[in-house]
C-alpha cells in the first residue's frame, strides 16, 4: 500500500503471516495513506471480525458470497467515500449499536451524543436518506438535487457531526432516531 498508494485496498480477514484487521489498522493509521480506503472481504460474518474491521478503520465489509458486479460497485462506492456493508451485516451492526446506545443513554439519562440542532432542514433530510442506505445519486434523485450538491451536504454532515465516514453518518441517523431498525 505504501509503495502503490491505492485508492482502495481489498483486504481479507485471514491471510498467511498476518490478519486483515491488523493490516487494516496499519493502513488507516498511516498518514501517508490517508487517502486509501479499506474494503474488507470475508467468508465469515462473525461479529468479532466485523467490529474489529470497523475499529481498525475499514470503510466497508462484504461477504465473499456476493457476485462480481456487487464487488465492483462496492470498490467504486468506497473509493468515492461511501461506507459499504453487506446488508445482513449492516442490519446486525445497527441493531447492536442502537441497543447499546439506548442502554447507555438510559444509564446516563441522556438522549445520545449526536445532536441535530446544528443541522439545516435539508442536511437532516440528507442524513435520513444516508441512514436508509441510499447512495449519493439516489439521494440526488429523491431530493431533486445535483450529485455535486449532495456531496456538499455529505461533507457538511461529516464536519458538523464529527464523523469520519459515511458509516458513522448511518449510525448518527439511527442514534438520533431519524431512521429506526426495521421490524422483521
Amino acid at each position: 500500500a505504501k509503495e502503490h498508494r491505492p485508492d482502495v485496498v481489498l483486504m481479507d480477514i485471514r491471510m498467511p503471516g498476518g490478519d486483515g484487521i491488523h493490516a487494516t489498522q496499519d493502513i488507516t493509521a498511516d498518514p501517508v495513506l490517508a487517502g486509501t480506503r479499506v474494503l474488507v472481504l470475508s467468508m465469515f460474518e462473525v461479529d468479532e471480525y466485523v467490529y474489529g474491521a470497523l475499529r481498525a478503520g475499514a470503510s466497508g465489509f462484504l461477504l465473499k458470497d456476493g457476485d462480481p458486479a456487487q464487488l465492483i460497485d462496492a470498490v467504486r462506492r468506497v473509493q468515492t467515500g461511501e461506507a459499504l456493508f453487506a446488508l445482513r451485516i449492516l442490519t446486525r451492526l445497527i441493531e447492536h449499536y442502537v441497543e447499546r446506545t439506548s442502554r447507555n443513554a438510559a444509564a446516563v439519562g441522556s438522549a445520545g451524543s449526536v445532536g441535530l440542532e446544528d443541522l439545516t432542514p435539508r442536511e437532516t433530510e440528507v442524513l435520513t436518506l444516508v441512514g436508509r442506505g441510499l447512495a449519493n445519486d439516489e439521494i440526488a434523485g429523491e431530493l431533486s438535487l445535483s450529485a455535486h450538491t449532495v456531496k456538499t451536504y455529505i461533507g457538511n454532515l461529516l464536519a458538523k457531526l464529527h464523523a469520519r465516514d459515511r458509516a458513522q453518518l448511518v449510525i448518527a441517523a439511527y442514534e438520533t432516531r431519524l431512521v429506526t431498525p426495521r421490524e422483521p
